[in-house]
């Protein structure tokens, strides 16, 4: 499978390359994200920060594709609270691991601390956590068969973990099209982010607890996740291509075939007419634009209030303050 993602990687990569760059450039040229992070940060200090993050990405995915989605999703849940500063990553109860949105949900952190141990090996007490949230996410995306996006460096760790925030900012899989377009509202996201940063769900899998109202309307899906059943077993968010990253989601979603209540409102819903249902099917008709708006995307929420300069720390430990 890896290496069927790998060739899938090399010709979606060829086909939006040119237009990705261009678009990225354009709003990596934007002051306030100019003046914040560079692409160059860890030229001098740690050469070898791709080499190192692509290695053990591809390590990790190798050893369970679903990891992929699961370091796309630490990312995100990251930056919607308190910004990309790697917060989530803290230890402690009263930390956003133990949010609702979180417990027992987001994985990953297992990987960034073997990141995070083969950098300090190399480049000690140099690269922060929230800079490998952010490489990492674009390496599974990558990785997976989907696009690249220039990724831009400085970001320090923040000392704070608001569980109390995370419960109210972060998406919820039962909310409606104008709650959710609110909190991307909230952190500087549009509407067209909201739709492009959900097609992340064309990879990965959900509890059956995410989704258990709507299996009445997925023959199979019963099977997985019987009614009264575990709750933590997992169906796939993508049946058609689970492992690789395309634009079948959106084809689904026009087939009503969405997993989640949150997926489906974008097309289905009477608030998703006038606002997310045509971007949806742009892109269930146009992968390359689907591409070249989630590298965009990715982007943009990677730059959401990052902590630089002399504000949060570089943490030796992911998981705890220094």
């Amino acid at each position: 499978m890896m290496k069927a993602c790998k060739t899938m990687t090399t010709s979606s990569y060829n086909l939006v390359t040119v237009v990705i760059i261009v678009a990225v450039l354009c709003l990596s040229s934007m002051p306030s994200v100019k003046s914040q992070l560079s692409s160059n940060f860890y030229a001098t200090t740690c050469p070898n920060l791709f080499q190192i993050v692509r290695r053990e990405v591809k390590s990790a995915i190798k050893n369970e594709m679903r990891m992929a989605a699961s370091l796309v999703r630490l990312h995100f849940h990251d930056c919607f609270v308190n910004g990309c500063d790697a917060s989530i990553l803290l230890d402690g109860d009263d930390g956003e691991k133990f949010a609702l949105p979180n417990v027992n949900s987001v994985r990953g952190y297992d990987v960034v601390d073997t990141i995070k141990k083969a950098l300090e090996d190399k480049c000690s007490g140099v690269v922060s956590c929230a800079d490998i949230l952010a490489l990492a996410a674009r390496e599974s995306v990558l990785l997976s068969g989907g696009p690249s996006w220039k990724v831009r460096f400085g970001r320090r760790d923040g000392m704070i973990s608001n569980q109390t925030k995370a419960n109210l900012a972060l998406p919820s899989p039962f909310e409606d099209v104008d709650a959710i377009i609110s909190k991307f509202a909230d952190v500087g996201l549009n509407t067209t982010d909201v739709v492009a940063l959900s097609g992340a769900h064309t990879i990965g899998l959900a509890k059956c607890a995410t989704f258990s109202p709507r299996l009445v309307n997925f023959s199979g899906t019963g099977s997985v996740c019987p009614q009264n059943g575990d709750g933590n077993k997992t169906a796939a968010l993508d049946r058609t291509s689970t492992d690789v990253f395309d634009n079948n989601y959106f084809k689904n979603l026009l087939e009503k075939k969405g997993l989640l209540f949150s997926d489906q409102v974008l097309y289905s819903s009477d608030s998703a007419a006038a606002t997310t249902k045509s971007i949806v099917e742009s892109y269930s008709n146009d992968s390359r634009l689907f591409f070249l708006n989630f590298a965009t995307s990715m982007f943009k929420m990677g730059n959401i209030s990052p902590l630089t300069g002399s504000n949060g720390e570089i943490r030796k430990n992911c998981r705890v303050v220094n």
